[in-house]
């Protein structure tokens, strides 16, 4: 739900796709071709959400900052499954990984991608291109090449999302068939890093 706030009236372009279950509140700006997916929450209601084209905040992803501040998601950051972001700014091309937490006043650069679980101190500034991992978030090496594609191939996947979302995703009625063509697997279109480091 897209939700005003003290006069605050999220912007979101038409060609970005927000899942019905996510929260939009207040002073949040989305651009063009973004995936804000179920139960999502982007509370502009202390300070304001920046969110830039190609962007993509999975499921039950929390993005909000102390008052006055702004947090801002610059272009095709991908922001994982559960992860927080609070108080942050993240540079262009960013991967933050399943339940990672990102604090307040941290600035991560360009082309960073920080592993799954992972904790990204208050204040921390990370240069671009490197690789983050643990609790607290330590910079182990810096991105290859062959993470950084398999990283780019993620973000379309979610920019197709966004584009299939859009004109698929409708409300269904319980099937309890056991014999539904539609219970087949979609097909593997893109490899787990294990599968490719």
């Amino acid at each position: 739900m897209v939700y005003e706030f003290d006069g605050y009236i999220p912007n979101i372009h038409n060609s970005s796709y927000i899942h019905p279950s996510a929260d939009i509140i207040g002073n949040v700006i989305i651009g063009k071709e973004v995936y804000i997916g179920p139960n999502a929450s982007l509370r502009g209601d202390f300070g304001k959400i920046i969110v830039e084209d190609g962007c993509n905040i999975q499921e039950n992803c929390t993005i909000h900052m102390f008052p006055g501040e702004i947090v801002h998601l610059k272009k095709n950051t991908h922001i994982g499954h559960g992860a927080v972001i609070h108080g942050a700014k993240l540079g262009q091309n960013v991967l933050v990984g399943i339940n990672s937490v990102v604090l307040d006043d941290a600035i991560i650069g360009d082309n960073c991608i920080i592993g799954a679980l992972s904790l990204v101190k208050a204040n921390t500034n990370i240069p671009d291109g490197k690789l983050i991992i643990g609790n607290p978030g330590k910079i182990i090496k810096n991105v290859s090449e062959k993470m950084l594609k398999w990283k780019n191939e993620g973000t379309s996947l979610y920019k197709n999302l966004t584009l299939k979302s859009k004109k698929t995703m409708k409300l269904s009625k319980l099937n309890i068939s056991l014999k539904s063509k539609n219970n087949k697997i979609q097909p593997k279109i893109y490899n787990k890093w294990h599968e490719i480091k």
